[in-house]
C-alpha cells in the first residue's frame, strides 16, 4: 500500500503540472516513507518513532533522521514531547475538529481568491479530477483523486505559503479517510459536493462555491468521529 500511495502522490503532482522533483536527500526519503506509513495508518496514532530504529532501518546516521522528524513535525504528522520523544500525532475528536476548522478558514480563503482568477483550463482540471474520483476503484485511488481536486480548486489563488499549509492539512484529511476505510471498508463514494462546487464556479458564484466547500469539509467530522471514538447517541452529526 505504501508504494501505491507514494506513486499516486507523485502522479498527482505531475497531473497538476508540477515538475518532477529531483532525487530526494536521505532525510527527504526517510520523511516521505514515514509520511506514507502514517497517512495510511500502518504507523498508528501516538506510536513512538525511535531515532535508533529508524536510522537502522534506513541505514543512515541520526542526522537525517532528526531532519526527517522535523519535516514530519512541520507537516503536523508527528509531535515532539518532553520525556516521550517523537510520536505520531493524535487522530482523535479534538484533532479532527481542529483540522476541519482550520481547513474551512484557509481553504475558503484560498477559493475566494482563486475563483476570481480561474480560467476555463482550471475548470477543466477540476472536472478531470472529479472524473477520477467517480472512477476510483480503491481507497488509495479515491484519496489521490480527492487531493488532486482540492489542490486544483485552490491553485489559481497563487499564494504559495497558503497552498503549502493546505497541502499539510490534506495529509491530515487523508489520515481520517484511511482510518474510516480500515473500519468500514472501501466502498465507492459520492462526489456530488465536488460537482456542485464546479457548477457554482462555472456560474461565477464564488460565495455559493465557498459555502458548498465549507459544508463539504464539514463532512470530515461525520466520517471521522465514528471511526475514532463512539459518538453519544444523543449528539448531532
Amino acid at each position: 500500500m505504501i508504494n501505491e500511495v507514494s506513486c499516486l502522490i507523485e502522479l498527482d503532482n505531475l497531473q497538476m503540472g508540477l515538475p518532477r522533483k529531483p532525487r530526494a536527500s536521505t532525510a527527504e526519503h526517510i520523511a516521505l516513507a514515514l509520511r506514507d506509513r502514517i497517512v495510511c495508518g500502518e504507523i498508528a496514532a501516538d506510536s513512538a518513532l525511535r531515532q535508533d530504529q529508524v536510522a537502522q532501518e534506513f541505514d543512515s546516521s541520526h542526522v537525517p533522521v532528526r531532519e526527517a522528524f522535523q519535516r514530519l513535525q512541520a507537516q503536523g504528522l508527528v509531535v515532539m514531547l518532553p520525556r516521550r520523544g517523537v510520536r505520531v500525532a493524535p487522530l482523535d475528536l479534538a484533532s479532527i475538529r481542529e483540522t476541519v476548522e482550520i481547513r474551512t478558514a484557509l481553504e475558503g480563503l484560498a477559493l475566494r481568491s482563486a475563483a476570481t482568477q480561474m480560467t476555463e483550463q482550471d475548470i477543466a482540471v477540476l472536472e478531470a479530477a472529479q472524473l477520477q474520483c467517480n472512477g476510483a476503484d480503491s481507497l488509495e485511488a479515491w484519496d489521490a483523486a480527492n487531493r488532486e481536486f482540492h489542490r486544483a480548486l485552490v491553485a489559481p489563488c497563487r499564494m504559495p505559503r497558503l497552498l503549502q499549509m493546505l497541502d499539510h492539512l490534506q495529509l491530515a484529511n487523508s489520515r481520517v479517510v484511511f482510518a474510516a476505510g480500515r473500519t468500514k471498508g472501501w466502498r465507492p463514494r459520492s462526489n456530488h459536493d465536488h460537482q456542485l462546487i464546479i457548477d457554482a464556479l462555472k456560474a461565477g458564484d464564488a460565495d455559493r462555491a465557498t459555502s458548498l466547500l465549507n459544508r463539504h469539509i464539514g463532512t470530515m467530522e461525520r466520517v471521522g468521529f465514528p471511526t475514532i471514538e463512539p459518538v453519544d447517541q444523543g449528539a448531532g452529526p
